[in-house]
C-alpha cells in the first residue's frame, strides 16, 4: 500500500497545516513558514535556496537536476485578519472544531502547502528513483503588491535558464468539494488611471470653465458600453469596470479642474495589452478629452488547455474522488501568470474557496488528506516510473 493512503498521512497533513496557520504571516512577513517547510524538504534531499528581495522572502527548493521539472507554486503570506474579536476562534490558533481547521490562511493557502509537502514525502518514499525533478516556488508576497515575489524568482530562474515544465499552483480552486474545479487558465488584468483635465470655475458661469467630470462621463459611458470581444471556448468576453472616480474640491459651487478615473480590464486571450490600450485611446480621442493616462500591467491571460499536466491532474482527481473535474478560467489573477509565459504548463488546484479572505476562514480537515492524495497522484502521473 502506498504511504499516501495511511491514516498517519492524514494526521500529518492536518498537523502541518495547523503549524503553518499558527505563524501569523501577514504579507509580506513569512514568519517561520518557509523554514518549517524547508526543514522537511531538506530531509528528502531538496536543495534549498532562499531568495530575499526587499521585504519579501522567497524559497526555491529543488530535488534533482534532470527534466521534466515539476514545480509546486504557492505563498505563505496571508491577508490581515480583520477584527479578531469577530472570529469564533483566534485567527491564528488553528483550532480543529466541527471537522474544520479554523484560521487565517487555512484555505488560502496553508492547507495546500501542507498537503503538497506530505504528498511529496510519500511520493519520494514510494518512488525514490523518480524521473525528472521536483521543485517548490514559495513566496511571501502573493497577497500584496506582487513586486518582489514570484515574478522576481522567475526572473532569476530565467536568467540561469532553469525551466519549469509542469506547475501546480495551490490556490483554492474548488467550489463545493475539493477537486471539483481546476483552473487551467486565468484572464489577464490591465488597470488604467485616467486624469481628465478641465478648467476650474464657478458653477454659475460654465461658459468660462470646462467641466472634466462631464467630459469623463461621456467617455466612461462609451467605454462601459463597448463590446471588447466575444471571448472564446475557454474564456468569457473581456470586461471593463470602473473601480474609482473622483473629482471636485468639496465645494458645491466650484467646477473642478481635474477628474480622476480608475478602471480595470479582465481580458481573454482574444486581447493583448496593446490592443486594449489602442481601443481605449481611440475612444478617449474621439471624445476630444484633454487627458493623461497611466497603465498598470497586472498580467497576461494564460491557458493550459491540453497536455501532460491537465491529463495528469484530471486523472488524479478521478482516482481519488471518482469525479470528473471542471476546467475553468473564472476568478481573479494568480501567480500562475508569471510562470506560464516561460512555457510551463500551469494549473491551479486547491481547497474549497468559500471562506477565503473572510472572518472565520476555515478548511475541512478531511479535504486536506484528499488534496494530498491528489497532489501525490499528479506526481505519480508526471514523474513516476
Amino acid at each position: 500500500m502506498s504511504n499516501i493512503n495511511s491514516a498517519q498521512t492524514q494526521q500529518q497533513t492536518q498537523a502541518l497545516c495547523q503549524a503553518l496557520i499558527q505563524e501569523p504571516s501577514v504579507t509580506p512577513d513569512d514568519k517561520a513558514c518557509q523554514p518549517m517547510m524547508a526543514q522537511r524538504l531538506s530531509a528528502l534531499g531538496f536543495e534549498i535556496e532562499s531568495m530575499v528581495f526587499a521585504d519579501t522572502t522567497n524559497m526555491w527548493a529543488r530535488k534533482g537536476s534532470q527534466s521534466p521539472v515539476f514545480c509546486f507554486a504557492g505563498h505563505t503570506d496571508v491577508v490581515p485578519t480583520g477584527p479578531s474579536e469577530q472570529w469564533q476562534f483566534p485567527p491564528f490558533s488553528a483550532q480543529l472544531h466541527d471537522g474544520y481547521i479554523w484560521g487565517r490562511g487555512a484555505a488560502d493557502m496553508k492547507g495546500s502547502l501542507a498537503a503538497m509537502v506530505i504528498a511529496t514525502e510519500c511520493f519520494v518514499k514510494d518512488y525514490p528513483d523518480h524521473k525528472g525533478s521536483i521543485a517548490y516556488l514559495i513566496t511571501s508576497d502573493e497577497e500584496g503588491p506582487f513586486i518582489n515575489g514570484t515574478t522576481k524568482v522567475i526572473d532569476t530562474l530565467e536568467a540561469r535558464n532553469e525551466k519549469i515544465d509542469y506547475c501546480v499552483v495551490g490556490e483554492p480552486s474548488s467550489t463545493d468539494v475539493v477537486g471539483d474545479v481546476v483552473k487551467y487558465g486565468r484572464r489577464g488584468s490591465l488597470t488604467a488611471d485616467l486624469t481628465v483635465k478641465g478648467k476650474q470655475g464657478h458653477v454659475a458661469y460654465p461658459h468660462l470653465a470646462r467641466n472634466p467630470i462631464h467630459d469623463a462621463a461621456t467617455a466612461i459611458s462609451a467605454l462601459s458600453n463597448t463590446q471588447w470581444d466575444n471571448g472564446n471556448q475557454a474564456f468569457p468576453a473581456s470586461t471593463m469596470q470602473v473601480s474609482n472616480i473622483h473629482g471636485g474640491t468639496g465645494a458645491g459651487n466650484v467646477i473642478p479642474g481635474e477628474c480622476h478615473v480608475c478602471f480595470n480590464f479582465r481580458f481573454s486571450t482574444e486581447q493583448t495589452f496593446e490592443s486594449l490600450q489602442q481601443q481605449v485611446i481611440r475612444i478617449l480621442d474621439e471624445h476630444e478629452l484633454d487627458y493623461t493616462i497611466d497603465w498598470t500591467f497586472n498580467g497576461l491571460p494564460f491557458l493550459t488547455d491540453s497536455g501532460v499536466l491537465v491529463e495528469a491532474t484530471t486523472s488524479a482527481i478521478k482516482t481519488v474522488t471518482g469525479i470528473d473535474t471542471q476546467l475553468s478560467t473564472a476568478g481573479g489573477t494568480s501567480d500562475g501568470r508569471f510562470i506560464a509565459p516561460t512555457g510551463a504548463q500551469v494549473i491551479e488546484l486547491g481547497p474549497v474557496n468559500a471562506t477565503i479572505h473572510q472572518i472565520n476562514e476555515r478548511v475541512k480537515a478531511d479535504d486536506l488528506g484528499q488534496l494530498a492524495k491528489m497532489y501525490y497522484h499528479i506526481l505519480v502521473n508526471t514523474l513516476g516510473y
